[in-house]
C-alpha cells in the first residue's frame, strides 16, 4: 500500500470515529458554536450592540452565577491559619496564586459577518435561556432594557450544523434537558416551531419542521394559536441553534424594545425617561415631592 493511500485511509478511519454518545456523528469545528443567544440589532450598529450585552450579560451573570463563591469561602478558613505560617509558606501560596491561569471569559461574540445579526456563545455555567428570562423579567418591570440597539433575543442551548440528522440529534438533547428541568415534566404541551432561517438554501423550512416535529413526544400537540411551549429554531448559514422556551407570545417574542415601550407606555414615564435607563429625579423634584 503506497504511503499516499496509507494516509487517507487512516484519515477516513479518524473521521469514522467521530460520534457521539447517541449515535450521531461530529461534524467539523463551526465559527459559531455552543449555547448562546442570536441578537436582531439596528442595522449598523452590530459593534456596539456586542458591547452592549457583553456589559450587560456579564452584570446579570454575576447574579445569577457568582464566580469564586467556592474559592473565597476557603480563602476565609485559612486565613486564621495564615498568622501561624512561616514566611517562607506565605511567599510559596502568593506565587501559586500569581501562577493562576486568567480567569476564562463566559461570553464571546462569534462573528456573522451579516448586517443586524449577532451572535453571543455561553460557557458553562451559564444557561442563556435562564439568562434571557431574567432579562426579560426585569425589563418588564422597569421597563429599562440597560441596552440601546438590541431588539430581539434568541436563546438556544446548543448548535449544530444545519442538516437533518445534526438538527434531529440537536433537538433530543434540548428537549431531554427541558424536561429534566420542568417543574411538569410528563405534562403534554401543546406546542409551536418557532423557526427563523437566513441565508440558508440547503434544507426547506419543511423539511427543518419536520425533522423535528418527528422527534416530539406522542403526548405532545401542535397548536399554532395558543401554544403553552415554543421551539426556537436558529438557521444561519451553514449552522442552526434550538432552543425551549415558554410564554414566548406573552413575551413579545422576546423583543425587549417592544417591551420596554409597552411599559414605558403604560406608566406614563416622565420626559426624559426612557428605555435604556431611569433619569434620576431633580433636585428640586425631591424637595417637591417632600
Amino acid at each position: 500500500m503506497s504511503s499516499e493511500k496509507k494516509r487517507r485511509t487512516e484519515g477516513g478511519d479518524r473521521a469514522k470515529k467521530r460520534y457521539r454518545t447517541d449515535g450521531s456523528p461530529i461534524w467539523g469545528k463551526r465559527l459559531i458554536d455552543g449555547p448562546g443567544v442570536w441578537v436582531s440589532c439596528v442595522k449598523g450598529k452590530e459593534k456596539q450592540t456586542v458591547g452592549e450585552l457583553y456589559d450587560l450579560f456579564e452584570h446579570l451573570a454575576s447574579e445569577m452565577w457568582p464566580e469564586g463563591a467556592v474559592a473565597d469561602s476557603k480563602e476565609d478558613e485559612e486565613d486564621a491559619e495564615e498568622e501561624e505560617e512561616d514566611l517562607e509558606k506565605q511567599i510559596a501560596k502568593e506565587l501559586e496564586t500569581i501562577k493562576k491561569p486568567r480567569r476564562e471569559q463566559r461570553f464571546a461574540n462569534c462573528h456573522t459577518n451579516t448586517a443586524c445579526v449577532v451572535f453571543i456563545s455561553c460557557k458553562p455555567p451559564v444557561d442563556p435561556i435562564k439568562l434571557v428570562n431574567r432579562h426579560i423579567a426585569d425589563v418588564e418591570e422597569t421597563g429599562v432594557t440597560r441596552t440601546r440597539y438590541t431588539q430581539r433575543l434568541t436563546p438556544v442551548t446548543g448548535s449544530c450544523v444545519a442538516n437533518a440528522p445534526e438538527i434531529k440529534s440537536l433537538f433530543e438533547r434540548a428537549l431531554k434537558r427541558f424536561i429534566a428541568e420542568d417543574e411538569e415534566p410528563e405534562k403534554a404541551y401543546r406546542y409551536k416551531i418557532e423557526l427563523r432561517s437566513r441565508n440558508h438554501n440547503s434544507l426547506t423550512r419543511q423539511q427543518i419542521i419536520d425533522t423535528i416535529a418527528q422527534c416530539t413526544p406522542s403526548t405532545f400537540t401542535v397548536d399554532l394559536e395558543d401554544p403553552e411551549l415554543f421551539v426556537l429554531v436558529e438557521v444561519f448559514k451553514s449552522v442552526c441553534g434550538i432552543g425551549i422556551v415558554k410564554d414566548y407570545y406573552a413575551h413579545q417574542k422576546f423583543n425587549v424594545m417592544e417591551i420596554a415601550n409597552a411599559k414605558n407606555q403604560e406608566g406614563k414615564f416622565a420626559e426624559g425617561e426612557g428605555r435604556v435607563v431611569e433619569k434620576p429625579k431633580a433636585d428640586s423634584e425631591v424637595q417637591d415631592d417632600g
